[in-house]
């Protein structure tokens, strides 16, 4: 590697195994199915991602019936679901379990982490960085296929004996140990964790070394930085959690307890194989994963952002380096604060200060970032593009998640709002209006260079404003529900209980404002796919835009560019003096 950072040329950097046979016409199973191109593989990790995204909004929509209506027969498709999860139409708890834990895991581990990094992360950084593949394609590929295996076998769970896991997505022990549904849930983590661990390993490896010449780390678009810190979250924080889902594992079919402590009593029997195990431990194993992986969530969704907000104003982002030094230190810190999950399990109040204190230091790299994106605005000619108008809604939702996670991280607080719903506003805050918000955004704007084709603009800002007000229609009277007291797992959404008489109207606001979000997103899916063939042809650089991927074709093939780029400046020169136009491309000499 150069000094001062400087990249190698994409074509001859170690690892770029200089893409031998490109001309070489492949089968439709090599070209689709066991592709090695970062391209298709990002492809398919978005289309596969947005599947099971569609997926656990579904089930996601059953469970709001139960919650509106509890006890009344499911209209429609109540008498498709069997007397074994629903009979005559009336959800069983056990089944409304077992959408939880699987709303939770599909939605995280299936749908937004293979979109944001797998998706985004495979399409666009290689493109970003101006290099002609990832260093690993065939690691690539199998990080994919890992992938597909464990969402499959998440999804055959539902029709084993006993079901899918009804113990949450955090899959606490030692219910987790001796419920139905976990081994099968075990193992398909096992799976989805073994393809992040080879999509990280490929991403640092990508990044460092595959830059094209010119391409110093000061002058990667924030995106690229976004990715490379969420690369090394998923390297550090998903082995800890792969071993504890073993260990689990262990424990329900090998006679193992790991979790399981001594004198466990189950229906009034004491289980003759428990001994020395301990709940807790899993905690710590799943937390420790846990709250890196809720900015493997963001960072990527932040990366968009930036990349939308700086071409839809056309001036340079704001406190650029400021924001990369930020979300450094967000990575570093996010392996530091984990047990203020796990306040009310009896630690100490050292502990629990020393944990608090981290919690609240880690809300500033993120509110350094927030702030830059605000301020990027001022002066802004804005262009109010579907993209934009995505990533401008990005920018309150992920405030109102973050204010609202300070309570939770304040021990005193955190002891009458832990496990209430007011946790899953401000969880799904973050990463619902906010996170999918900017896969949105993400979507949009790199539609054209994947398709060759704009998505219909009326249609993105007719899906944006439904979104927005159904979003928000859904996941606000939480909070309210929350600060009454209401138990997030009741399977009536709090009917039986005195002190939620006063907010059980919000339930059915809520489960009406989720069913009517649904049936938005089809406008969603009618456009995407009626403007691979209708949508007007866009060529390699629709937005206007500075970064690399827009020199390459639309859409790229397979090694990328025509030629081999050179980067001679920074990401974001827009409106700069002294040119024609008002934006400059990195690879433009100066």
């Amino acid at each position: 590697m150069e000094a001062h950072g400087e990249g190698m040329p994409a074509a001859h950097a170690p690892g770029a195994h200089e893409h031998a046979g490109l001309d070489e016409e492949l089968g439709f199973l090599r070209t689709y199915l066991f592709s090695t191109d970062h391209k298709t593989i990002g492809i398919q990790y978005m289309v596969t991602g947005l599947g099971f995204l569609f997926f656990g909004f579904m089930l996601m929509m059953l469970m709001r019936w139960q919650l509106a209506y509890p006890g009344e027969a499911i209209p429609l498709i109540g008498g498709l679901l069997g007397d074994s999860r629903a009979p005559g139409g009336v959800m069983l708890p056990e089944f409304y379990n077992q959408l939880g834990a699987m709303h939770g895991t599909i939605m995280v581990f299936l749908g937004v982490v293979p979109i944001g990094v797998g998706g985004f992360g495979n399409f666009v950084l290689p493109l970003q960085i101006g290099a002609a593949d990832m260093a690993f394609p065939k690691i690539n590929m199998a990080s994919y296929q890992f992938f597909v295996v464990g969402g499959i076998i998440m999804l055959v769970s539902f029709f084993l004996p006993g079901g899918a896991a009804q113990s949450g997505w955090t899959s606490y022990s030692p219910l987790a140990d001796i419920s139905p549904g976990q081994t099968a849930w075990g193992i398909g983590m096992v799976f989805i964790i073994t393809s992040s661990l080879l999509g990280a390993l490929n991403f640092i490896t990508t990044t460092i070394q595959l830059r094209a010449k010119g391409m110093s780390f000061w002058r990667f678009p924030f995106f690229v930085w976004a990715q490379f810190v969420t690369a090394f979250l998923l390297l550090l924080a998903f082995p800890p959690l792969e071993a504890a889902a073993v260990m689990q594992i262990m424990d329900r079919v090998a006679g193992t307890s790991f979790f399981l402590p001594a004198g466990l009593v189950i229906s009034g029997q004491q289980l003759d194989y428990t001994g020395g195990g301990n709940p807790l431990l899993w905690q710590h194993l799943f937390w420790f994963l846990a709250h890196p992986e809720v900015y493997v969530l963001v960072l990527p969704a932040m990366g968009i952002v930036a990349e939308v907000i700086a071409n839809n104003t056309r001036k340079p982002l704001w406190g650029y380096e400021a924001m990369v030094y930020s979300i450094l230190f967000l990575g570093f810190m996010s392996f530091i604060v984990w047990a203020h999950h796990m306040f009310i399990t009896g630690m100490g109040a050292t502990m629990a200060t020393f944990f608090q204190t981290t919690t609240m230091i880690i809300s500033i790299p993120s509110v350094v970032i927030l702030s830059a994106l605000f301020l990027s605005l001022w002066g802004g000619s804005i262009r109010f593009t579907t993209p934009m108008l995505f990533a401008l809604a990005f920018l309150p939702m992920f405030g109102i998640g973050g204010l609202t996670g300070l309570p939770l991280g304040l021990a005193p607080a955190d002891i009458h709002l832990h496990d209430t719903y007011y946790v899953i506003a401000h969880f799904h805050y973050v990463v619902a209006p906010g996170t999918i918000f900017a896969f949105f955004a993400g979507l949009y704007y790199w539609y054209p260079k994947a398709t060759g084709r704009l998505m219909n603009e009326t249609l993105g800002k007719l899906h944006f404003w439904l979104s927005v007000i159904f979003m928000n229609g859904v996941f606000l009277p939480m909070f309210w529900i929350g600060l009454a007291g209401v138990s997030r797992r009741l399977y009536d959404g709090g009917a039986s209980y005195a002190h939620a008489q006063d907010v059980l109207w919000m339930n059915v606001l809520s489960s009406w404002s989720a069913w009517l979000l649904g049936l938005a997103q089809l406008i969603f899916i009618y456009n995407f796919f009626v403007s691979l063939r209708r949508g007007q042809v866009a060529g390699r650089n629709p937005w206007a835009a500075t970064t690399v991927e827009w020199q390459a074709p639309s859409p790229p093939p397979h090694g990328n560019f025509d030629r081999t780029p050179v980067i001679y400046r920074g990401p974001y020169d827009y409106s700069a003096p002294g040119h024609a136009e008002d934006f400059v491309p990195q690879t433009q000499e100066a």
